[in-house]
C-alpha cells in the first residue's frame, strides 16, 4: 500500500510540474480589456477628463489588429450599444485659407479643425465649408475654406497622437472640435473614439463631452 501511495505521489507531482511548465511557456494571463490607470496615458487623460467634470467615461485596450475587424466585432469586444456608437476622430487642415491664418487662434476661422464621425458615416467637406462661411457670417469669401484631411505628420505634430489613437482630449494644440450632429443625437448617450493609444479605445457620456469640449455640432457627413 505504501509503495502504491508513493508511486500515486510521483505521478501527481509530475503532472502539476508539467502543467506548472506549460503555463509558464504559454504566458497564462486573463485578458485585459478595461483599465482605469495603467498607464500614463490613461492616467493624463482621466485627470483632464475628471477635472472638467466628465466622470462617466471609460478606457479599454482592443488586440493589436483590431482595425483589421468588421464594425461589429468592434462593437461587441467595447461592448459599444450600437456599431453607429464607433466614431473616429480626424484632423483637416484649410488649404485656401487667407495667409494670415496659420494656427487655431480664432475658432470660428481656423487653419486646423478636429471633426469626429461614426465609422458607419461617409465625411462630408462641403458641408463644413458651408458652416464656417456661416459662422462667419459671409465676411469670409466661401473659396478660402477648403477642407482636407491633414497629412500625417501635421496631425501627429498638433495632437501629440498617431494615426488611428486620435482624440480631442488632450492635445498639444488646442484645436477647435466639429461633432457631427448624428453622434450627439445617439441614443444612449455614450460614445467610442479614439484614446491616445493605437489599442487605446475611450468611451465617454456624450452631454459630459459636449460640455467640456464645447464643439461645433452640425450635420458633417451622410451614412
Amino acid at each position: 500500500m505504501e509503495a502504491a501511495l508513493g508511486e500515486l505521489e510521483l505521478v501527481q507531482s509530475g503532472v502539476l510540474q508539467r502543467v506548472s511548465n506549460l503555463e509558464q511557456a504559454l504566458s497564462i494571463s486573463p485578458p485585459k480589456t478595461s483599465c482605469g490607470g495603467d498607464n500614463d496615458t490613461v492616467s493624463r487623460l482621466s485627470g483632464i477628463l475628471r477635472s472638467n467634470g466628465v466622470n462617466n467615461f471609460l478606457f479599454k485596450r482592443v488586440a493589436s489588429d483590431y482595425y483589421d475587424w468588421p464594425l461589429e466585432s468592434r462593437r461587441d469586444v467595447l461592448s459599444a450599444a450600437s456599431v453607429y456608437h464607433l466614431c473616429k476622430s480626424i484632423v483637416l487642415v484649410n488649404t485656401q485659407a487667407p495667409a494670415n491664418v496659420v494656427d487655431c487662434t480664432h475658432p470660428n476661422n481656423s487653419k486646423y479643425y478636429v471633426v469626429i464621425v461614426q465609422y458607419t458615416a461617409r465625411f462630408n467637406a462641403d458641408s463644413v465649408k458651408n458652416f464656417l462661411y456661416t459662422l462667419n457670417n459671409g465676411t469670409i469669401p466661401k473659396k478660402k475654406f477648403n477642407l482636407r484631411l491633414a497629412p500625417e505628420e501635421t496631425s501627429i505634430n498638433l495632437t501629440g497622437f498617431e494615426h488611428n489613437a486620435v482624440t480631442c482630449i488632450g492635445m498639444k494644440t488646442n484645436i477647435p472640435v466639429i461633432l457631427d450632429e448624428a453622434i450627439a443625437k445617439l441614443d444612449p448617450k455614450f460614445f467610442w473614439l479614439g484614446g491616445g493609444e493605437v489599442d487605446l479605445k475611450l468611451g465617454v457620456d456624450t452631454s459630459e463631452f459636449i460640455n467640456f469640449v464645447k464643439p461645433f455640432i452640425f450635420s458633417c457627413s451622410s451614412s
